[in-house]
């Protein structure tokens, strides 16, 4: 007779972890050190980084403190799927710069068991949402949300606002022409 309490699942669970916050905050640091983690206890990792993002190396992800990882560039959501092959691990950094695409991939990739870690802003320079990263925020078993230092006045800054004149969404840039500042600072 068959009964359905003797089946043994033995298929692993996956999970979404997000990483999110303004520019200077340590995101990608952190993913960084996540996926490191996880390469020191023998798992097999995948990182990847959208083709947009080429201000530190065309083929790593580098923190702004130079620490760094090896990584995969892709041109959409959808080539992760297709290059994370035989992983436990995928990493994703500047996910904001992926197309809505990665809400999709990122729950197919935890349904198959891997561990999946995103890591992004969650906010444009004007202080709205940005691309899938609510959507991942929602969908997450974990979330961190790190902040930077206000420039300005000291606090906790979640902002990243742009010191150019530049009003298209996305403008690559550091320090030249974003700074992280608080709510206060921010709206004043």
């Amino acid at each position: 007779m068959f009964l359905e309490n003797t089946i043994k699942n033995t298929s692993r669970s996956g999970w979404i972890e997000v990483i999110c916050g303004s520019m200077f905050s340590g995101k990608t640091e952190e993913l960084i050190r996540r996926l490191k983690r996880a390469e020191f206890a023998r798992l097999k990792v995948e990182i990847f980084k959208p083709r947009v993002d080429n201000r530190y190396s065309e083929e790593e992800v580098v923190s702004h403190d130079e620490n760094s990882i090896r990584s995969t560039v892709v041109d959409t959501a959808q080539n992760i799927l297709l290059l994370s092959g035989d992983v436990d691990v995928v990493g994703i950094d500047e996910a904001q710069f992926f197309d809505k695409g990665l809400v999709d991939v990122c729950n197919t990739l935890a349904e198959k068991g891997l561990r999946v870690i995103v890591a992004g802003l969650d906010m444009d320079f004007r202080g709205k949402p940005f691309g899938p990263i609510p959507q991942l925020l929602a969908i997450a078993e974990y979330v961190t949300k790190v902040h930077a230092i206000c420039v300005r006045c000291g606090s906790l800054a979640n902002y990243s606002h742009r010191t150019s004149e530049e009003d298209s969404l996305v403008v690559l840039g550091e320090q030249d022409n974003y700074e992280p500042l608080c709510r206060r600072c921010f709206i004043t």
